[in-house]
């Protein structure tokens, strides 16, 4: 199928990060304010917010979906009505729901706006799928349990329906996310968009006591067998000395899979991670983009070598759970990350690209060279080693030989978090929103 007819859907947590995902050559992005989406503690929408990235991505015929996903109790209903009028006039492309309580508003106070159906609906079968068709829903984002032969009995049952499949990011260990732990354990609601995340936690036995902190400071891990209630099964979990991660789940990953994907009739591609950083943004859209141009061409034969040495480049070096495919080849390829919380991260986040031009233009004595003002984002030297990512041209590797201050000064180092920019000297043009990676 041609680029033209899929859809590389991107998350955006701020306005920021929506210029930096369609800079990187996402179609789309998902977003919503933090009373109506699952994303509330690291949301940077407010309403004002939401109008103005509207318009400024649909004149760069960008398209913006709005997310009112929530499993709203009594009490959030009566603020939508206002709020799903202004939504209305502002004509986002898309409203995702899950809830039909809220759908029911949706028609009534925002009738002019197509709507698509949640991964929260829990939607893994044809049958569901028609449903929520009739009722008027363009699209349905399918849970994240259907398989890939599931994926495609929904598609020949309902053609008419467009499909939108998670192909990048962290998964719920629960059901699309129906979790009940965190409102138990902290009383933050994760049908709320408020979830505390008690999976990623470590765990530990109290019942080791004083023996097991000696034998974590020797080096020694503890195994144990964690039975499983009336069944024959047992887990063999590890324990060091920060616990045990036994709801962990591994980070999706489908990018060897795109074609099957497309074959098997999803039409968007969605990447979760509207709280995470700039630079997870930068790296994961540009490596589906790759992907995608790669199965342009129709090296069948080629692909899934170019797949995986886009993964390697871009993906394997950020910091994440491990990779898997989920449900995607079935229950057995699911995968639990027990050992530790994260893996990954060879290389460092250490500045993205606000300005670049010539070094004159910041009085700096230099009429040849390029200047590039950067935002660091944690340590950056003079000696060190830095893989450029660019929105649109070709990664760049240097060596940090000169560095600025805004006034013009010799400097060593920039650092993170003191909100004071750095100006670096580069032989070649850098695109702006340029991310810098070292390696650790």
């Amino acid at each position: 199928m041609e680029r033209n007819k899929l859809e590389l859907l991107a998350p955006a947590g701020s306005p920021e990060k929506m210029k930096y995902a369609f800079a990187y050559g996402a179609d789309a992005v998902y977003l919503g304010i933090p009373d109506f989406s699952l994303r509330v503690r690291i949301n940077n929408f407010g309403l004002n917010e939401v109008k103005t990235v509207i318009q400024e991505a649909h004149k760069m015929k960008k398209k913006v979906y709005v997310t009112v996903n929530i499993y709203a109790q009594n009490e959030h209903l009566k603020k939508l009505p206002e709020y799903l009028k202004k939504i209305n006039k502002w004509k986002p492309d898309a409203l995702i729901v899950s809830d039909p309580g809220i759908l029911q508003l949706i028609k009534e106070y925002a009738p002019d706006i197509p709507f698509h159906i949640s991964t929260q609906a829990n939607v893994t079968n044809w049958q569901a799928t028609k449903f929520w068709h009739d009722l008027g829903a363009e699209r349905v984002i399918l849970g994240r349990e259907v398989t890939l032969e599931g994926i495609k009995e929904i598609h020949k049952e309902v053609p008419e329906v467009e499909l939108e499949y998670f192909v990048h990011g962290a998964m719920c260990m629960s059901y699309s996310g129906r979790c009940i732990l965190s409102a138990w354990l902290t009383g933050r609601s994760a049908n709320l968009g408020d979830c505390s995340q008690p999976c990623r936690w470590s765990y530990s036995d109290k019942e080791q006591g004083e023996k097991s902190k000696e034998q974590y400071e020797c080096g020694e891990c503890l195994k144990k067998d964690f039975e499983i209630p009336n069944h024959e099964d047992t887990m063999e979990v590890e324990e060091d000395r920060h616990g045990t991660y036994i709801f962990n789940s591994k980070d999706m990953c489908m990018i060897e899979y795109l074609g099957e994907l497309i074959d098997a009739g999803v039409v968007s591609f969605k990447i979760e991670g509207r709280a995470k950083s700039v630079a997870y943004l930068a790296s994961v859209i540009k490596a589906y983009g790759l992907a995608f141009d790669c199965l342009n061409k129709e090296q069948k034969a080629k692909s899934k070598e170019q797949l995986l040495e886009i993964k390697n480049k871009y993906l394997d070096t950020l910091v994440h759970r491990g990779y898997t495919t989920g449900f995607l080849f079935g229950r057995d390829s699911v995968e639990q990350n027990t050992d530790d919380s994260h893996v990954g991260g060879e290389e460092e986040f250490v500045g993205e690209v606000l300005k670049t031009g010539r070094l004159k233009d910041w009085k700096i004595d230099s009429k040849k060279s390029y200047g590039v003002l950067i935002k660091p984002h944690n340590a950056i030297r003079i000696g060190d080693e830095v893989r450029i990512i660019q929105p649109q041209a070709e990664d760049l590797d240097i060596v940090i030989e000169e560095m600025y201050n805004e006034e013009g000064e010799r400097i060593e180092s920039g650092h993170g978090g003191t909100g004071k920019n750095i100006i670096v000297k580069f032989d070649s043009e850098v695109e702006e929103m340029s991310i810098l990676f070292k390696k650790n």
